[in-house]
């Protein structure tokens, strides 16, 4: 077989001319079902039929992942034994080309711009290091880059170089004829995500939210009418995680304790898309999952404080979108993670972004606040009063605070105020308004602020150095 190549210089990157190699445009993929998790990582199943003779063979599996774990792989059939297995990654390209051609004999040809003539010469390959280094008869020559139309004709494909991702397996089978095998096989380069958009009615306090999982394939090959079934976990890979904790994620407020109707598999939900698609290489795809309308949702007010220190300037307060998942007054569905991205339609009608948020992997009847954005009117200034030393060793401090809110907005706001960082010893001696101790570690003061007015908290705090 002859292949030729287009050549405008040195070699690493050549366009192709011409190409005797037929352009692969079927696959040779069977019936294929794809498993993908969130941790770029993915168990592909590929069931072809196979005509295998008696004894001992070797068969070619083209249009596997170009990222496939070799190691994982195993060939399912009747009586059949595997002997050797092998994954050919290097892929057929201008620059592989080269490089396989060196110490070997190649056409150069050349076109004269003036007259159209070509030439036509017998070169060796010496090396293809950065550059084409070429013997011609005597001389030693360099391809180069001088706007010279040349080509070179290779007189075969070197051996090992493939046009698509290939794994050879070497087998026994008991005896000819056709019959079914399952290649099955762990890859990256597979991904997927969950996405949210959310439009909020704040003055009838609901939403609509849709739900889209986005798929990513970068793999180095697509999947053809492939059955997919997402899950929603990182499954464990053996890989060490020093120091890895597993907090539960910020808008997380509390945890549902009620189970999706979804199938299950161990501890994770499994999101099947509802029929076959094709994922192309280098493609994002995305796929509804979620469609829910008037779900109950409320804006409030955050501000948290994370020690008992000062601002030297009022610090605008946390728009924080609420709702639930549960199944009566919420989205009835666990979330996987991903993005939520929040809208609200202006006095036009028209729908404006007003902020996006990460969520985790969220059950059932769980309570979540989204941080959307920084409230513009609305503020909030800590400023310490006074700070005493209480014992003669300096093992314990009172602290005065005063927090001063402000809201410049049309409408009265309620400010949900956290003054975090008191630890498990601290004390609350005074404070102007009941506060609600939600943990050890924090305080919550619920402020009401009139419209275009401001209000004051003030607490003492007992607490160790």
């Amino acid at each position: 077989m002859r292949l030729v190549l287009g050549l405008l210089a040195a070699a690493a990157a050549v366009p192709v001319a011409a190409q005797t190699i037929p352009a692969p445009e079927a696959s040779a993929q069977g019936d294929v079902a794809v498993t993908i998790y969130n941790n770029d990582l993915a168990l592909v199943q590929d069931r072809r039929d196979l005509s295998l003779p008696a004894g001992r063979s070797r068969q070619e599996f083209p249009d596997v992942s170009a990222r496939i774990r070799a190691e994982t792989v195993t060939l399912n059939g009747a009586g059949l034994g595997i002997v050797e297995q092998n994954f050919d990654y290097d892929l057929l390209s201008p620059a592989a080309l080269m490089q396989k051609a060196v110490g070997e004999t190649i056409t150069l040809v050349r076109i004269n711009p003036a007259t159209g003539a070509e030439t036509r010469e017998r070169a060796r390959v010496l090396a293809a290091n950065g550059g084409v280094v070429l013997q011609i008869g005597e001389r030693i020559e360099v391809l180069r880059d001088d706007g010279l139309p040349v080509r070179v004709i290779f007189d075969k494909v070197p051996e090992g170089l493939r046009p698509r991702p290939t794994l050879s397996v070497t087998l026994t089978a008991p005896r000819a004829g056709r019959q079914p095998v399952t290649l099955t096989y762990l890859t990256p380069g597979l991904a997927w995500e969950a996405d949210y958009v959310a439009l909020f009615d704040e003055n009838a306090g609901r939403m609509d939210v849709q739900g889209w999982i986005t798929l990513n394939n970068q793999s180095g090959t697509a999947y053809r009418n492939a059955e997919v079934v997402l899950v929603a976990g990182s499954v464990g890979t053996g890989e060490p995680q020093y120091g890895r904790t597993f907090p539960p994620p910020p808008p997380l407020r509390e945890a549902g304790i009620e189970t999706a109707a979804r199938e299950r598999l161990g501890d994770f939900y499994l999101y099947p898309l509802p029929q076959r698609t094709t994922i192309a290489q280098a493609q994002q795809k995305q796929v509804s999952f979620l469609d829910v309308s008037g779900a109950p949702a409320q804006r409030a007010y955050e501000y948290r404080n994370g020690w008992l220190g000062s601002s030297d300037q009022p610090v605008s307060v946390n728009s924080v979108l609420r709702f639930s998942t549960g199944r009566a007054q919420g989205l009835g569905d666990a979330l996987p993670a991903g993005t939520v991205r929040v809208y609200q339609r202006d006095s036009h009608g028209t729908p404006q972004f007003v902020g996006e948020s990460r969520i985790g992997h969220t059950p059932m009847g769980s309570d979540l606040g989204l941080t959307t954005s920084q409230a513009f009117d609305i503020k909030v200034q800590p400023t310490v009063e006074q700070r005493t030393r209480v014992n003669s060793n300096g093992s314990r401090w009172r602290t005065a605070m005063r927090y001063k809110l402000t809201n410049a907005s049309p409408t009265p706001v309620t400010i949900q105020l956290v003054q975090s960082g008191l630890w498990g010893d601290t004390r609350i001696l005074a404070e102007s308004q009941k506060s609600e101790r939600r943990s050890a570690d924090e305080a919550l003061w619920r402020v009401e602020v009139p419209a275009n007015g401001e209000a004051a908290v003030t607490a003492t705090f007992d607490t160790r150095y």
